[in-house]
């Protein structure tokens, strides 16, 4: 019996990753047709080798579905109207939508709440030399990881840090960069890593196809000084860096964003630089083995649970260290944001994935190869928690509320319900949305949101 070295693995696995993309189909119904096996890929991943004759018997599916995909007429464009032309227009990243996104950060409290959740899970994790390692999978503007950045200066104040953020959106990347300097002057001993790559890739901090690989973008940037304010001015001039490398383009499939050019940004203090030799990663050869990976809103609500668990929450689990705790967290409705969803699209559910079926899904898929995670959906009391909307108790009490807050108030609750642009087009030429909006909020004395979360996390050795 023959096996396959584990370079062609990595280059079997980038073709079977291509071939599910094109065709739309999971990983887990690609290995169930193509070999019998439904963790097949999960398992190729993993570096479980495989024997030539299964390679033979992968290429060929691949080269017979791709041949019977070219050979099918191409389908006509849908009708106007239809649901299927509705989602090709508004194939979009909602969470990418800017105006939206700002005001749901800057009138609602979630990223405060969400912060101290994880800094809960500091007192849960045993760090290994050579430092504390943080990985947050998707900063957004910042607000969340530099928060707890402070809960770990507090609980840990003389080891070194290993902090990684993923984040597509250059304009994230810059807000978040703001709040740096601070935490560089008041925690010296820290490295700060930034990537657009995918869930997939940016823990290891390596493109899993050699194309992309070939051309990382990789930038190292000690930093000069001692002070706050010339640590700004370094990061403030990397600018035109960053513009050139998270340009982004739409996938034709999802509108998601991918990146052009996969990029990493690694800063830390010069005057630090002998003592985090061992902390600052190298090109190639990157380490996960996370102490603490934080998931907050890591993807859209209405996705597949497959996609959820396959595409975002397995790889993070898998990058977990010994004793390390991956914090998932997302929306779960039963709250009067959804109420207000409700009142203008009766029945409206977008929130189709409890936390017990994100667990169960993840077990499923990592099977046997992860016996020493444990799967962690706690009780409600614990795992669901509540955000408000910022207001004065003036502005929601009595009949007359404020445009200004009742439309602060239709866009968290449309931001968190994730409803496109086009639905809210059809609602907005008339002022029902608004009288629901009052009626909510007069009802229920303000806004409010629920959050569940779940944790997995991995046994020390």
């Amino acid at each position: 019996m023959v096996v396959a070295r584990d370079d062609g693995n990595r280059q079997l696995l980038a073709e079977i990753e291509g071939f599910c993309r094109a065709a739309g189909m999971a990983e887990s119904t690609f290995g169930r047709h193509a070999v019998n096996d439904g963790k097949f890929v999960g398992r190729l991943r993993d570096g479980r080798r495989v024997t030539t004759a299964t390679v033979a018997r992968v290429r060929d599916y691949i080269a017979a579905r791709g041949n019977a995909a070219a050979t099918t007429p191409p389908a006509s464009p849908p009708a106007p109207g239809t649901a299927a032309a509705t989602a090709e227009r508004t194939a979009f990243r909602f969470y990418d939508n800017r105006q939206k996104y700002l005001m749901f950060v800057n009138t609602c409290g979630e990223k405060w709440v969400v912060a101290e959740r994880a800094g809960m899970e500091l007192a849960h994790v045993h760090p290994r030399p050579p430092a504390l390692r943080v990985f947050d999978a998707g900063m957004g503007d910042g607000t969340v990881i530099t928060r707890v950045m402070r809960h770990m200066h507090r609980r840990f104040p003389t080891l070194p840090f290993y902090v990684v953020g993923k984040e597509v959106s250059l304009e994230d990347v810059r807000l978040s960069l703001e709040k740096m300097p601070d935490r560089f002057h008041e925690h010296p001993a820290m490295v700060l890593v930034v990537t657009n790559l995918y869930y997939t890739e940016a823990p290891w901090l390596m493109p899993r196809s050699m194309k992309a690989a070939a051309s990382l973008n990789w930038i190292e940037m000690p930093l000069a000084g001692s002070t706050a304010h010339e640590f700004d001015e370094q990061i403030s001039a990397l600018q035109p860096v960053l513009a050139d490398g998270w340009r982004v383009r739409a996938s034709e499939k999802t509108g998601n964003p991918l990146y052009e050019r996969p990029s990493v940004l690694v800063l830390y203090r010069e005057d630090h630089r002998f003592l985090l030799d061992q902390v600052i990663p190298k090109v190639g050869r990157a380490e996960a083995g996370y102490d603490l990976v934080i998931a907050s809103q890591p993807y859209r609500a209405r996705m597949p649970v497959d996609f959820k668990v396959q595409k975002v929450v397995a790889p993070l689990a898998r990058s977990l260290a010994p004793g390390g705790r991956l914090l998932g967290i997302h929306s779960s409705g039963g709250d009067p944001g959804l109420e207000i969803i409700q009142g203008v699209w009766p029945g409206e559910q977008p929130f189709r994935t409890s936390r017990h079926e994100i667990l169960r899904a993840l077990k499923a898929e990592l099977g046997r190869n992860h016996r020493d995670l444990n799967y962690n959906a706690y009780a409600d009391r614990r795992a669901i928690f509540r955000y408000n909307m910022h207001t004065l108790p003036s502005e929601v009490s009595g009949a007359s509320i404020g445009t200004s807050t009742l439309l602060a108030a239709w866009n968290a609750a449309t931001y968190v319900a994730q409803i496109e642009d086009e639905r809210l087009e059809q609602v907005i030429s008339d002022s029902h949305y608004l009288d629901v909006t009052r009626e909510v909020l007069n009802r229920r004395g303000g806004l409010w949101f629920y959050d569940e979360s779940y944790v997995v996390s991995r046994r020390r050795a």
